[in-house]
């Protein structure tokens, strides 16, 4: 089991302290914290009902509708709104692969936990998804002081095993979470791109602001091997002996493909594109990434 400490490390929360997560479209959350939008939010004034999504708060269900409808839906008021935030995490096998010291998962574990403790300490609302091939594990949002330590048993908890399905989980959750939410995916994105393409389009669509992190190592990055080596399969039993030099150029360019593919794609639908290379310290990249966000609100 490891420790929560692992993921909370004072060095790289120190170097965001002061920074903000602000939310650069219209979003939708449950109280009043940092991140305010223009839409409903939760106060003494009835404004609609709206159908229930995962992660509302079973308080505001009016159950006298469902009574008559057999149907949830929830009471929305109006007042300003904080952020809603679902960290969308890749569990799945391929996440467990480490060149250095830090695998993708511990790495991508990391992340979302420095970004859900400045989230916290805006008193957003924050949760978490663990998925590989569909989701295993959720922390539906809440911005309680105990939210972070149950994001960090979760990942904690769980131990990266089989494939990933990036696109089927990304269409389940479109569906699934309360309407204009901050989605952030960490992933190493090991799926077809016209899956992970799809699923980010139907986030989008569906009013969702949209970030990526796209966690690689090192050595997926620069393809260091040479001469004869045995490749064995990150999610599947399959392996093969190659020579290196062969091959190395085939994948660093159908690498380069597939991750302009991605950012280009993130570019249309205004999504953030987030690069991240384990063998950078982690304070660098959240720094760049936050200090990028200050940026005025945008409309969707």
């Amino acid at each position: 089991m490891r420790e929560s400490a692992e993921y909370l490390d004072p060095r790289i929360l120190a170097s965001i302290e002061g920074l903000e997560l602000r939310a650069r479209l219209v979003v939708q959350g449950t109280i009043s914290g940092l991140n305010r939008s223009l839409l409903h939010g939760l106060s003494v004034e009835f404004a609609e009902h709206r159908p229930y999504a995962w992660g509302d708060d079973l308080r505001h269900i009016d159950w006298k509708v469902w009574a008559r409808a057999d149907r949830l839906y929830v009471k929305l008021y109006e007042e300003e709104t904080n952020m809603r935030a679902y960290f969308l995490l890749d569990s799945s096998n391929s996440m467990r692969y480490a060149s250095g010291a830090m695998s993708k998962y511990d790495y991508a574990c990391t992340l979302a936990a420095s970004l859900a403790y400045l989230l916290l300490n805006q008193q957003d609302a924050c949760g978490l998804v663990l998925f590989n091939s569909a989701v295993r594990a959720e922390a539906p949002p809440r911005s309680s002081p105990d939210q972070l330590s149950t994001i960090c048993r979760l990942m904690e908890a769980a131990e990266p095993r089989e494939r990933t399905a990036v696109g089927p989980v990304l269409h389940e959750i479109a569906e699934r979470i309360a309407p204009r939410s901050m989605v952030i995916l960490v992933s190493d994105l090991l799926a077809p791109a016209e899956d992970v393409v799809s699923g980010l389009q139907h986030l989008r669509y569906n009013r969702h602001e949209v970030i990526v992190w796209h966690v690689l190592d090192r050595a997926e990055l620069d393809f260091p091997f040479d001469g004869n080596v045995k490749f064995e399969g990150l999610e599947s039993d399959g392996e093969m002996k190659l020579d290196a030099r062969q091959v190395r150029r085939a994948y660093l360019g159908a690498l380069g493909e597939f991750r302009k593919a991605i950012e280009d794609t993130c570019g249309r639908l205004r999504a953030d594109y987030c690069p991240a290379d384990t063998s950078e310290l982690l304070d660098r990249p959240l720094a760049r990434f936050l200090v990028a966000r200050h940026s005025p609100a945008r409309a969707p």
